[in-house]
């Protein structure tokens, strides 16, 4: 039975993520796979250059041996065998998984906050807060988006939850009510 892309980002982020920890390393590991993410995102097509068979095997080890090259013992170790198992177009979701349970264990929060404008830094830092101590965690890391048709208040995405203040959302609620 073939694995979805998710099963096998979680599995492979969370082994990983283990041997670091066991290793002490998960740190610099982290560090080397933001890294990593940083070239994906330069070159999106890397993961599926890398399994296309269609390529010959040996130009394609080369390219995969000069981006190895680059990685401690560890994360390299682990790219060969995501590598062997035909999985390097996954790689991203394996790094979100790992950056996910690191930020656990660091007591971190990522989110999105969306508002109708742009925050000032002191609402932003105010907001972080709060979001942290109500999902639990010590610190909320939150990217802005700004959305003029929430018209007001603020929804927030993190840790798999929706908190949705927005005035929009509100409204529609009441002509929801108001139309039973």
């Amino acid at each position: 039975m073939k694995l979805d892309k998710f099963t096998v980002g979680k599995r492979y982020g969370k082994a990983l993520f283990e041997l670091a920890m066991e290793e002490q390393r998960a740190e610099a590991v982290y560090h080397e796979l933001m890294t990593l993410r940083q070239i994906y995102q330069e070159i999106p097509m890397f993961g599926q250059i890398v399994t296309d068979n269609r390529l010959d095997s040996h130009k394609k080890r080369k390219l995969v041996d000069q981006l190895f090259n680059n990685f401690d013992g560890l994360v390299k170790n682990f790219l060969e065998i995501v590598y062997e198992y035909n999985r390097m177009d996954d790689l991203l979701l394996i790094i979100d998984e790992y950056e996910r349970r690191y930020d656990e264990q660091q007591g971190l929060v990522r989110g999105t906050v969306t508002t109708a404008v742009a925050l000032s830094s002191s609402q932003k830092e105010q907001l972080s807060k709060q979001i942290a101590q109500t999902l639990g965690y010590q610190k909320a890391v939150l990217s802005e988006k700004v959305d003029p048709a929430i018209l007001g208040g603020v929804i927030v995405e993190a840790n798999h939850q929706v908190i949705d203040g927005s005035i929009k959302s509100q409204l529609d609620y009441l002509r929801q009510q108001i139309g039973r």
